[in-house]
C-alpha cells in the first residue's frame, strides 16, 4: 500500500498564492519521481523520501519537475499521485518529463486526471501553443494585494522531432513567446516583478555555464540536454525578470551555478525505481523566497533531513571566455 499521510486538517481551496506574514514563501522542488507500479519497494521508499522532506520543510508550495510516473500504467500511476500529494493539504503543481507520457495515456488525457484534485494548482494552458501544462503561479505579498514573484512553469517536450539533430526536445518558439508576452503583461501591471522557471530537460547553458562559470554541487553525468538551443535563455536575459530556472531529468547531477545573473539550478532526484547511485541519496531542492528581496535561497535536502549548503566549487574550468 501507499503509505498516504493524514497530516493537516485544512483543504486548499483558495488557490491564490500569498507570502506568510513574516513575509516568506518556501517551494520543494521533487524531480524524476518515477512511480512504475505504486507497490514495489522502490515506489516505497520514493514515497517515504517525499514524506520525510515534506515533515522537514514547512512547505508553502510544491512542484515536481517531470517524470513522475513511467510505464503504460501511467494514467493509474498518475491518479495514486495525486492522492498522494493531495495527502499533504499543500499546494501542488507539476510540469510534464519526457517519459511521462512516452507509455499509456497521453499528455492531455494524464492532465485531466488532476481535475478531481483539492491541491494541485496545475493548468492545462493554451491549447494553441507547444506542450501541456505551460502556466504561471502568481505569489502576492501577504500585506496586500500586489504581485510579488511570478513562476513560469513549461513543458519541455520529450524527444526531438528533426531526425538530422536527434537528442531531447527543446522549449519552442511559441512557449518562448509565451512567456515574453506574459512578462510584458504583468509588467505593465505590476512593474518589474522577479520570477522562477521549472521544466525538466536542462537548457543547453547548464553545460556551457559547467566550463565557464563557477558551479557549486555535484555533477555525476552527462548533461543530458537539447542539442538544439532554442533560445529561451536568451529571452529571459532579455526580459530580466527570471531570478531561477529549476530542472531535473540528470538523475546524478544536482549542481548550480549564476550564469549572467541567473541562476540554473538542478533539483535532486527523489525517485528509487530509476538509474541512481548508492552514495548519491535521494531528495528534494528547498527554494526560499522574501517578498521584499529579488533574490532567493535554496539548499539541498536529503530522505534522511540532512541538509546541503553547496557553498564549496566543485568544477575547475579548462578555458575562460576571452
Amino acid at each position: 500500500m501507499w503509505r498516504i499521510s493524514s497530516r493537516g486538517e485544512n483543504i486548499v481551496r483558495n488557490h491564490k498564492l500569498k507570502f506568510r506574514d513574516d513575509g516568506s514563501f518556501n517551494s520543494i522542488q521533487f524531480t524524476d519521481i518515477h512511480f512504475v507500479d505504486g507497490m514495489s519497494q522502490e515506489d516505497l521508499k520514493t514515497c517515504a523520501v517525499i514524506d520525510n522532506v515534506l515533515k522537514n520543510v514547512d512547505a508553502d508550495l510544491v512542484v515536481l519537475t517531470g517524470d513522475i510516473v513511467y510505464g503504460e500504467k501511467n494514467k493509474e500511476l498518475l491518479r495514486k499521485t495525486v492522492k498522494l500529494m493531495d495527502s499533504y493539504n499543500i499546494p501542488w503543481t507539476f510540469v510534464f518529463g519526457n517519459h511521462d507520457a512516452e507509455w499509456g495515456s497521453s499528455k492531455e488525457e494524464l492532465s485531466q486526471v488532476t481535475d478531481q484534485s483539492k491541491n494541485c494548482i496545475f493548468e492545462r494552458g493554451d491549447s494553441d501553443i507547444s506542450g501541456v501544462g505551460n502556466h504561471i503561479l502568481n505569489i502576492y505579498r501577504s500585506d496586500k494585494d500586489t504581485l510579488a514573484w511570478s513562476l513560469f512553469l513549461l513543458d519541455s517536450g520529450s524527444y526531438n522531432p528533426n531526425k538530422n539533430v536527434g537528442g531531447y526536445d527543446f522549449i519552442k518558439r511559441d512557449q518562448i513567446n509565451w512567456y515574453v508576452k506574459q512578462s510584458r503583461n504583468i509588467q505593465d501591471q505590476y512593474g518589474k516583478v522577479p520570477a522562477l522557471a521549472f521544466f525538466h530537460i536542462p537548457l543547453p547553458e547548464y553545460l556551457y555555464a559547467w566550463y565557464i562559470d563557477d558551479c557549486y554541487g555535484e555533477k555525476r553525468e552527462e548533461v543530458c540536454c537539447p542539442k538544439q538551443n532554442s533560445g529561451l535563455f536568451s529571452a529571459m536575459l532579455e526580459m530580466g525578470n527570471v531570478k531561477g530556472v529549476f530542472v531535473g531529468h540528470d538523475h546524478l547531477n544536482d549542481y548550480y551555478t549564476d550564469l549572467f545573473g541567473i541562476k540554473l539550478c538542478y533539483g535532486r532526484a527523489t525517485g528509487y525505481n530509476t538509474y541512481g547511485h548508492e552514495d548519491f541519496k535521494k531528495g528534494a531542492r528547498v527554494i526560499k523566497l522574501d517578498q521584499d528581496k529579488v533574490s532567493f535561497d535554496s539548499f539541498i535536502i536529503l530522505e534522511d533531513g540532512q541538509k546541503i549548503q553547496q557553498t564549496t566549487k566543485t568544477n575547475e574550468h579548462n578555458f575562460k571566455i576571452i
